[in-house]
């Protein structure tokens, strides 16, 4: 262990804590400390490259996010084993979320991730809210699609619900992060992919994709050209400020179902058979 690290403090609105650090997760997968309006990040090596990205990423962004930044170079001390006594695992569902240092729950569908190194560990409401709606809505011989797939939690549920699972993510980070996870819990995905949903001509029996509304809404007709008649589409990251902006792309679909968690919204939506 080096004597110094790097530690990078973000201040935010609080209502976008969770999406950038996500994001940061991306790039950077190690542990985050999450606070009310603040991200911490450490490591042993510079993390200007971490600010530099998020200041880009807040240039492109429709409505700018505000950020501060204070960058510091501090003693060492073993701040991973602290993050991780600072995990605690989750029920949602019928899934039972916990990290490697924790043990199975009986009664409880059990998937293990190991939120030091990816996001998606089922603690956000917008991941909390598609575990829910997967135990509602997957059947075990369905054919589902993960868009954004992340950590590969929401692909997982399905699969060990017994379905055949397609995952795509179109950060490198995400797939590598989605195959170590798929491998940890001893499960096998049907397909993964570097790129969007516009690279598959397949169509679901449910399409997940748990992205910020904006990019929602950019692939809006490619999600629903995937989704089967008679299939399940469900849609998540909607802050509750943008839900009228998503669901004005998607009215076309019959909305079955809406949850509204920590000013997060979830969206299921039933495309209907025509003819």
């Amino acid at each position: 262990m080096q004597d110094k690290y790097y530690e990078l403090t973000i201040t935010l609105d609080h209502s976008f804590v969770e999406i950038i650090a996500d994001y940061i997760l991306n790039i950077y997968d190690e542990g985050l400390e999450l606070g009310k309006g603040q991200i911490i990040v450490r490591s042993e090596s510079d993390l200007t490259f971490v600010k530099d990205a998020l200041v880009s990423l807040s240039e492109n962004l429709e409505s700018p996010i505000a950020m501060t930044y204070v960058l510091e170079e501090k003693e060492n001390i073993d701040w991973i084993k602290k993050y991780q006594d600072s995990v605690q695992p989750i029920e949602a569902g019928k899934f039972y979320i916990f990290p490697s240092w924790y043990e199975e729950k009986e009664g409880f569908i059990n998937i293990k991730i190991d939120p030091a190194l990816a996001f998606g560990s089922g603690h956000h409401a917008t991941t909390f809210s598609c575990l829910e709606a997967i135990s509602a809505y997957v059947k075990a011989d369905n054919t589902v699609i993960d868009v954004g797939c992340g950590s590969g939690i929401l692909g997982l549920a399905c699969k060990k619900l017994g379905a055949t699972v397609a995952l795509c993510d179109t950060d490198p980070l995400s797939v590598k992060s989605c195959k170590e996870n798929f491998a940890l819990n001893e499960e096998y995905y049907d397909a993964l992919w570097e790129g969007s949903i516009d690279k598959t001509d397949k169509t679901y029996d449910v399409v997940i994709a748990n992205i910020i509304a904006d990019v929602l809404r950019f692939i809006a007709k490619d999600l629903k050209a995937a989704v089967k008649e008679n299939g399940t589409l469900i849609l998540s990251g909607i802050l509750d400020k943008k839900e009228n902006l998503v669901k004005a792309s998607f009215e076309d679909l019959i909305l079955e179902k809406r949850t509204l968690k920590d000013e997060w919204v979830t969206l299921v939506y039933k495309k209907e058979a025509h003819g």
